[in-house]
């Protein structure tokens, strides 16, 4: 029960970086001495400290970490990149014992680190609080295990199913939504529509109502046809365009060329290679439907604005309605999110 209390702990300090640590996992790590946190810290962004070493660094009196125990959500890791194994720093300062929550499932990893500590002679536990820790870096283990970034579907819909009014941008959604939205793009990799979406919304798709770093933004347009002056090309973020002309990588654009055939395959490939953990789906109805038709899916937030009926325009996705695991209502608007039984 102790243990749970200090991974619980680590986990919501690794949440502070939610948004900010890609291509590496979200990580948290707590040091406790006779029942006392005596070091917390986290991997705050990709390049820097891992959380191990953060917390090791935040101990004030460093003779007590022999008799003192590490909380680490995730495996520590095992090999050298731009910074050098925490199992082997972990080994070098002798700590009594670790406590982790989740195992590694990457290559580099995958029980190595754990193996290093255990061959020094400290006690590992393992697997406290393992579904919570696992929960934490659904978009790392995604990417790693399924080889596909981790997705979500996004849409707002009228009382009646209507994406808009009369095939016309139409605000559906309230401005506390609007912040919750913009808060989703800070905290995922990257955020795709397709061609309709782009020329007729001509969106920015960057974080602007909260702070954060604004996602990869990823247009499809097979024959490109959205103009380079719209918005989604702008310099504010990096670009990928799938699409069948060309390849080319021009500053912070990509031209990623593929073939319609086995369009959501190559896509997921495509993804994979650029290393996109994340990617939220805030297509129009075409988009979602090839998504949802495919079972391509992870998970998916269905704004409803109960109130606001648009009698026609563009009908929302056709999706089985299965019980969402959280509603939140936000004054006129319910947010209702759900899980793929892919997960």
């Amino acid at each position: 029960m102790q243990d749970e209390f200090y991974i619980k702990r680590a986990i919501e300090l690794a949440q502070k970086a939610i948004g900010k640590t890609y291509p590496n996992p979200l990580v948290g790590s707590v040091i406790v001495h006779n029942g006392k946190i005596i070091g917390e810290g986290y991997h705050q962004k990709a390049g820097e400290p891992h959380a191990e070493i953060n917390a090791i660094n935040s101990v004030e009196d460093p003779s007590l970490i022999p008799e003192s125990t590490i909380y680490v959500t995730l495996e520590p890791c095992a090999h050298y990149g731009k910074t050098p194994p925490c199992a082997l720093k972990i080994k070098e300062l002798g700590f009594k014992k670790v406590v982790v929550g989740a195992m590694d499932s990457h290559d580099k990893v995958n029980g190595k680190g754990k193996k290093i500590i255990q061959d020094a002679g400290i006690e590992v536990v393992s697997g406290v609080l393992e579904k919570e820790c696992i929960d934490l870096n659904k978009r790392f283990f995604t990417y790693h295990e399924k080889k596909r970034p981790y997705i979500i579907l996004k849409w707002a819909q009228s009382g009646d199913g209507f994406l808009d009014k009369d095939f016309k941008p139409t605000a559906v959604s309230n401005s506390l939504v609007n912040q919750f939205v913009h808060q989703l793009r800070a905290d995922e990799h990257a955020i795709l529509v397709g061609t309709q979406t782009a020329l007729n919304d001509d969106p920015s798709l960057t974080v602007r109502n909260v702070e954060g770093v604004n996602p990869v933004r990823i247009l499809i347009d097979f024959d490109l046809k959205v103009p380079q002056n719209f918005k989604i090309y702008n310099e504010e973020a990096k670009t990928i365009v799938i699409n069948s002309v060309k390849e080319e990588i021009a500053d912070h654009v990509h031209f990623i060329k593929t073939e319609k055939d086995n369009f959501l395959q190559n896509l997921m490939e495509a993804l994979y290679k650029e290393q996109i953990q994340s990617v939220i789906i805030e297509g129009g109805k075409f988009t979602l439907q090839q998504f949802i038709d495919a079972n391509l899916w992870d998970e998916a937030i269905v704004i409803t604005n109960e109130h606001l009926l648009l009698g026609n325009g563009t009908q929302a996705p056709v999706f089985d309605w299965l019980n969402p695991f959280k509603t939140e209502i936000t004054r006129d608007n319910r947010i209702d999110f759900f899980l793929s039984e892919n997960i």
